[in-house]
C-alpha cells in the first residue's frame, strides 16, 4: 500500500439555494363523493371549479381558478413516478452532504400519510428513500458503533477497538437492541417495497465509510415527543410520555434535546425502527377520515461520512473530517374545522393546535416572501410554533426545501382546498440563497481500491508459497469477541463455595484464550514480516517511479489549484455582472413601462385633440352658417324696419306740420283781434307731395308740461343741462359694478357676472334696449369664458298726460280728426 499523499484539510466553499419547490398530487374521487371540483389541466397546473350552490361573485357567474406548480400529479401517477421526481434528488444530496427537507401538505384525508408511508406493495416516499440510501452505500458502510452521536447534535469517530468495545458493553448492559436485518420483518411492511423499485446514486465517493442514525419524533398539541423513546408497559399505572425541547448547537442548527437516535445497517431495519414508532402516533377516528392523524410526525434520516485514511483500511480519526448530512420527512396533520368532522372534546383542542400551528407555517412563509420581494427585514415568527422552530435552518437556507401538496377533488372540500392552494402559490414564490461549507480530505483518491488490490495480491503470494490461505486480518477481532463473560462475583455468603472457583475457572479460560491469541498474534506477525522484507525490495523501483509521478501530481495540482483560483475569480466577475445585468433589465423594464404608459397616454390626448380640434371645426362651421343666415335674416328685416319707420315719420312730421300751421294761425289771430276769420276748409288738409326728410342728427329735448299764464298763454322752454341723443336710454345704476365700454380680461378675470346693453330701434319706432346677462367662468387654457344666462328687455313707452284742450275757432267744423287738428297734446318723453 501506498503512503506517498500527505493528508491536509481543504474547505470546499459552494453554494445551495433553499428554494421552495411545491408539487401537487391529486387523489382519486371516492366512491361515495359524487362531484368533481378539480381539473388537471396539463402536468404543471390544476383548475378549480366551484360546486353547485356555491357563492358566485359579483358577475353572478362561477369564478374557476387555475394555479400552477413545478409538477402536477394525476390520479393514476404510480408511487415510483412520485419518488422519482421529488424524493430523488434530495436523497442525491443527502449523499453529497447537503440538507433536504420534505414534507405532505394538505386537508385531512387528502392522501398524506399515503404519500409519504404508502401501503402493502405500494410503497410511499420514506421506504423508498431508506432503500436507495443503503443500496448507494451499503459497500461502503463502516463498522457498528465506528460513529457515535453525542447530546449536542454532534457525530465522534471511534477506532474499531473502542467500537468493538461499545459493543460489547451494550451486549452486556441492559440498553435496548435495535431490530436486526436479519431479524423477521413486521408483516404489515414486509413487502412494503419491491427489490428490483430501489433506487442507486451514482458518483458515490469510495474512499468514504457511511453511517446512518434514523430518530422519529411527534408534534402533538405544540409538545414534541420521541417516538422510540423504550417506556415500560404498566398497565395498571402507565406512564405518560416525556416531551422534549428544542435546543440550538454550536453551529446554530435547531434539533430536539434527548431524542433517541438509532443505528440502522439495512434498510428493512430503518423502516422496522420506523414502523415501531409509527403505531405509538396520535391518530383518531373522525367524519372524514377513519385514521385521522392528531399530530405532525418528522422522520429524520442523518448520514455520517468521514474519509478513510491514507492507507485506506480505516477511517480517519479526525471530527472535523466528518460531514453530517440529515434528510427530513414531515407527514403534516391536515387542516380541518370542527363543525366538518364532528370532533368534540380533546379532538377540538387538537384541530385548534393543528390550525394554529399550519397558520404559523403559512405566516413564516409570508413574512420571508415579503423581505424577500420587498426588500425588508421583519422578524420571521418562528419561535410560536414547534414545526416552524424545529425547521428553522431550512427556512433560513441550509437546504432544500420541497412540499407535496395532497388534494381531495370531492367537492365538499373545495373551501378548505381553495385555501391550501393560495399557500402553495405564495410558497413558490420564495428562495433564500447561502454558502455551506463542506469539508474534503485531501488525500489520494483510490484509496480503498489500491487497498483492496493489495490483499488481493497478497493473498495470492500466500497460495503460492503454500502459506495459510485465511488472510483475515480481523481475526483478533473474532477472537476477542469470543472471550466468555465473566460470572457474577458476588460473594453474599462467607461459606461460598461455588462463587470462587466459578470466578477463577472463568479467568483461567479467559487466559488460556489470551494465550492463544497472543501466539496467533506472533505467528502472524512472523509471518507478514517475512513476506514485507520480500516485497520490500520489488517496492524500491516502484517507490522511485511513484516519486517521480508524485512530482508530476504536485506541478499538474499546483495549475489546477491555478486554475481553480482563475476559474473562482471569472465566478466572482460573471456573478457580479450578471447582478449589474440583472439590475440594467429591472431599470429597462420599468423604463420601458414608463414610456408605454407616456405613449398610451400621449396617443390618448392626441385622439381627444383630434375629436376636439374637429368638433371645433364642425361647431365653426355650423355657427358660421348660422351667423350668415341670421345676418342675412336681420338685414331683411332692418331694410323692411327701415323703410316702415321712414314711412311712419313722414307721415307724423306732416301731421305736425299741419298743427303747426294751425297753430300759428291761431296765435296770428289773437294778436289781430279785428281779423276776420279764414274760411273753414272743406275736408282733411291735403299732405304735401314732398314729405319733409326726417332729422337723424338733431338732438331732441324732452318736452314737459305747458302751463297758463295771467292775461294770456306762453311757451318756456326748459333745457336740461346736457342734451339726450336720439336713441339714448337712461339706465338704473348698478351697484358694486365696474362700467366699461370694452371690456378686457383682466377685467373679467375681477367679476362674476356680466351684463350687456344692446340698443335698437323696434318696429314701433321706439327705442327698445336690452339687458343681456351672463355668468363669468374660467376656461382649462387659464382664460375667462361668459354663458349668458338671462335676457331683459327694457323698452320706452309714450305716457298720454292728461293736457288742457281748447278749440282753434269756433266755426272750424266737428267732423275729421279733431285729435290732430283741434287739439294740442302734452307729450312727455319719459326714458
Amino acid at each position: 500500500k501506498s503512503n506517498s499523499a500527505d493528508a491536509f484539510p481543504l474547505i470546499h466553499f459552494s453554494h445551495t439555494s433553499l428554494c421552495f419547490q411545491v408539487y401537487c398530487r391529486v387523489r382519486p374521487l371516492g366512491q361515495d363523493d359524487k362531484e368533481c371540483c378539480i381539473e388537471v389541466i396539463s402536468s404543471s397546473t390544476i383548475q378549480l371549479h366551484a360546486p353547485e350552490g356555491f357563492k358566485t361573485n359579483r358577475n353572478g357567474e362561477y369564478k374557476e381558478t387555475q394555479y400552477s406548480f413545478k409538477k402536477v400529479f394525476g390520479v393514476s401517477i404510480s408511487q415510483t413516478d412520485l419518488f422519482e421526481h421529488v424524493a430523488k434528488p434530495l436523497v442525491d444530496d443527502l449523499i453529497s452532504g447537503k440538507n433536504g427537507l420534505l414534507f405532505t401538505y394538505g386537508v385531512t384525508g387528502s392522501g398524506k400519510t399515503f404519500t409519504m408511508t404508502g401501503s402493502p406493495g405500494e410503497g410511499g416516499l420514506l421506504p423508498r428513500s431508506l432503500y436507495m440510501i443503503f443500496n448507494s452505500i451499503s459497500p461502503y458502510q463502516a463498522k457498528r458503533y465506528v460513529f457515535k452521536t453525542d447530546d449536542k447534535n454532534g457525530m465522534e469517530v471511534q477506532s474499531e477497538v473502542e467500537a468493538l468495545l461499545e459493543r460489547q458493553r451494550r451486549d452486556h448492559v441492559s440498553i435496548p437492541k435495535t431490530p436486526s436485518s436479519r431479524q423477521k420483518l413486521d408483516p404489515e411492511i414486509a413487502d412494503m417495497i419491491k427489490t428490483e423499485d430501489a433506487y442507486q446514486t451514482e458518483g458515490v465517493d469510495e474512499d468514504s465509510s457511511y453511517c446512518v442514525f434514523v430518530s422519529y419524533v411527534e408534534i402533538y398539541n405544540n409538545y414534541i415527543y420521541d417516538l422510540l423513546e423504550e417506556t415500560q408497559d404498566d398497565v395498571i399505572k402507565p406512564k405518560a410520555p416525556q416531551s422534549r425541547s428544542l435546543r440550538e448547537d454550536q453551529n446554530h442548527n435547531m434539533y430536539v434535546a434527548g431524542c433517541m437516535e438509532v443505528e440502522v445497517k439495512s434498510a428493512e431495519e430503518a423502516f422496522q425502527v420506523f414502523w415501531r414508532g409509527q403505531k405509538k402516533r396520535k391518530v383518531a377516528n373522525t367524519r372524514l377520515n377513519r385514521e385521522s392523524s392528531r399530530s405532525h410526525s418528522v422522520f429524520i434520516i442523518k448520514l455520517a461520512q468521514a474519509p478513510l485514511d491514507a492507507e485506506g483500511d480505516n477511517v480517519l480519526q479526525d471530527k472535523n473530517q466528518v460531514t453530517v448530512s440529515q434528510l427530513c420527512l414531515v407527514d403534516l396533520a391536515g387542516s380541518e374545522r370542527t363543525g366538518r368532522t364532528g370532533a368534540e372534546g380533546t379532538r377540538v383542542r387538537e384541530a385548534g393546535n393543528i390550525n394554529q400551528s399550519l397558520l404559523t407555517l403559512r405566516t413564516c412563509i409570508e413574512i420571508l416572501r415579503e423581505n424577500q420581494m420587498c426588500g425588508t427585514s421583519k422578524m420571521v415568527p418562528y419561535r410560536d410554533s414547534k414545526i416552524t422552530h424545529l425547521f428553522k435552518n431550512y427556512f433560513d437556507g441550509e437546504g432544500k426545501v420541497r412540499m407535496v401538496v395532497c388534494v381531495n377533488p370531492n367537492a365538499d372540500d373545495y373551501e378548505e382546498t381553495l385555501l391550501v392552494m393560495r399557500f402553495a402559490e405564495m410558497t413558490q414564490e420564495v428562495e433564500v440563497a447561502r454558502p455551506v461549507e463542506r469539508p474534503i480530505c485531501g488525500f489520494t483518491p483510490g484509496r480503498r481500491h489500491r487497498n483492496q488490490a493489495f490483499k488481493e495480491e497478497l493473498t495470492r503470494k500466500l497460495v503460492e508459497r503454500g502459506g495459510p490461505i485465511d488472510t483475515d486480518f480481523h481475526v483478533l477481532t473474532n477472537l476477542v469477541q469470543s472471550l466468555p463473560p465473566l460470572p457474577s462475583s458476588e460473594v453474599t455468603d462467607p461459606h461460598d463455595d461455588i462463587t470462587l472457583p466459578r470466578l477463577i475457572e472463568a479467568l483461567e479460560n479467559r487466559q488460556r484464550i489470551r494465550q492463544t491469541i497472543v501466539d496467533e498474534y506472533n505467528r502472524k506477525a512472523d509471518m507478514i514480516r517475512s513476506m514485507i522484507q520480500h516485497i520490500d525490495s520489488n517496492m524500491v523501483s516502484t517507490e522511485n517511479i511513484l516519486q517521480e509521478q508524485n512530482v508530476k501530481l504536485l506541478e499538474k495540482d499546483q495549475l489546477i489549484q491555478s486554475g481553480k483560483m482563475e476559474i473562482e475569480r471569472l465566478e466572482k466577475k460573471i456573478k457580479t455582472q450578471e447582478y449589474k445585468i440583472d439590475v440594467l433589465q429591472k431599470t429597462t423594464k420599468n423604463y420601458e413601462d414608463d414610456k408605454r404608459s407616456m405613449q398610451q397616454e400621449l396617443e390618448t390626448r392626441e385622439q381627444r385633440l383630434h375629436r376636439e380640434l374637429s368638433e371645433k371645426r364642425r361647431m365653426e362651421q355650423r355657427m358660421q352658417g348660422m351667423v350668415t343666415d341670421t345676418q342675412h335674416k336681420w338685414e331683411k328685416e332692418c331694410d323692411r324696419r327701415v323703410n316702415a319707420m321712414q314711412l311712419t315719420m313722414q307721415n307724423k312730421l306732416w301731421v305736425k306740420d299741419e298743427k303747426l300751421k294751425q297753430l300759428k294761425a291761431i296765435v296770428t289771430e289773437s294778436k289781430t283781434p279785428g281779423r276776420p276769420d279764414p274760411p273753414p276748409q272743406e275736408g282733411p288738409p291735403k299732405r304735401s307731395a314732398s314729405p319733409s326728410p326726417l332729422p337723424t342728427s338733431t338732438p331732441v329735448r324732452p318736452l314737459h308740461r305747458r302751463s297758463r299764464s295771467a292775461g294770456g298763454e306762453k311757451w318756456v322752454d326748459h333745457k336740461p343741462a346736457s342734451n339726450l341723443d336720439l336713441g339714448t336710454v337712461l339706465q338704473p345704476l348698478i351697484p358694486n359694478a365696474i362700467h366699461v365700454s370694452t371690456p378686457s380680461e383682466k377685467t373679467l378675470a375681477k367679476c362674476d357676472r356680466y351684463v350687456l346693453t344692446h340698443q335698437e330701434v323696434a318696429s314701433d319706432g321706439e327705442i327698445e334696449t336690452k339687458l343681456i346677462k351672463g355668468d363669468v367662468m374660467k376656461t382649462r387654457g387659464g382664460g375667462q369664458s361668459v354663458q349668458f344666462t338671462d335676457i331683459e328687455t327694457l323698452k320706452q313707452a309714450l305716457t298720454n298726460a292728461p293736457g288742457r284742450k281748447r278749440r282753434s275757432s269756433e266755426g272750424a267744423p266737428a267732423t275729421g280728426n279733431q285729435n290732430d287738428g283741434a287739439w294740442t297734446d302734452v307729450e312727455t318723453r319719459v326714458s
